[in-house]
């Protein structure tokens, strides 16, 4: 399993990886430069390294995660989330136009969830191929 893993890491990094964390990394960035919104960047690091290598690997909320995370969350939204949602969506069209590229479309689908509420997870080794949630 870790082989291919490796394998659909190695095709997602060239095919779709290194955009789609690019812009998680851009977004991390002007989180920095605005200093109240550091916890945004941090969060946004974290998934730009999930989005970067995702397969073999998942994300869980983590218990401690309350109201303050929620809080977040729709900050979030309101102002990197739904670009970055839009992102995957826009990456997942010509990735379902291959046959190569359908599961790639898929796992970019099952990011969207992540790219919208990255506050308050995880991201954690998991035994299943692509277990994005």
């Amino acid at each position: 399993m870790k082989l291919i893993n490796l394998l659909l890491n190695i095709l997602w990094l060239f095919l779709c990886g290194i955009w789609m964390a690019l812009g998680y990394l851009i977004a991390a960035l002007i989180c920095f430069i605005l200093i109240v919104t550091i916890p945004f960047g941090v969060a946004s690091l974290r998934i730009a390294g999930f989005v970067l290598w995702p397969f073999g690997r998942t994300t869980v909320e983590r218990p401690d995660a309350g109201a303050p995370s929620f809080i977040g969350n729709v900050i979030w939204v309101i102002l990197a989330g739904w670009w970055l949602a839009l992102g995957h969506l826009i990456t997942s069209i010509p990735l379902f136009l291959s046959i190569i590229g359908i599961p790639f479309g898929w796992a970019n689908l099952k990011l969207i969830p992540i790219s919208l509420m990255p506050l308050g997870r995880e991201v954690v080794q998991s035994d299943q191929g692509f277990a994005g949630r």
